[in-house]
């Protein structure tokens, strides 16, 4: 789930080395944090969060096929 996650964000901002996603395992779900560069956040939650909002989508979906519940985070 995380080489998908990170697939998606590398396509999105151009310092990939900036990239950190840490996964946080909870009782009930797991929360995937993710940290870019701080001038390339905007590329990656979109005009009024729609990216951000894809992206959870996308997430939510593969991981219902696992039988798991996922959240992603954008921390700055």
């Amino acid at each position: 789930m995380e080489e998908i996650l990170k697939t998606i964000i590398e396509n999105l901002v151009d310092n990939k080395e900036a990239i950190s996603i840490e996964k946080v395992e909870g009782d009930f779900k797991d929360i995937y944090k993710v940290k870019v560069d701080k001038d390339e956040m905007g590329k990656v939650i979109g005009r009024q969060g729609k990216i951000a909002q894809a992206i959870r989508t996308i997430v939510k979906s593969l991981g219902a096929k696992e039988k798991k519940r996922i959240d992603v985070e954008f921390v700055d």
